[in-house]
């Protein structure tokens, strides 16, 4: 008999259980919601970008001919 897998969510502001058809989802409730709000506004959580060096890697095409 296959047993159904349940996933534990929690909120990602104060860890409390969360039910995936909550409306505040993923958060427990509106508090956490606008404190993780208030966070990106702060300045608090940053998505960073890839780091390229341009001096590495890249072809020097400056001695070709025409």
């Amino acid at each position: 008999m296959a047993r159904k897998r349940t996933l534990n969510l929690r909120c990602p502001t104060c860890k409390k259980p969360v039910n995936n058809k909550d409306a505040e989802f993923p958060f427990c409730s509106d508090r956490c919601r606008l404190i993780d709000l208030g966070k990106w506004a702060s300045g608090g959580y940053v998505i960073s970008s890839p780091v390229h060096d341009t001096s590495e890697g890249m072809p020097d095409n400056s001695d070709d001919e025409d």
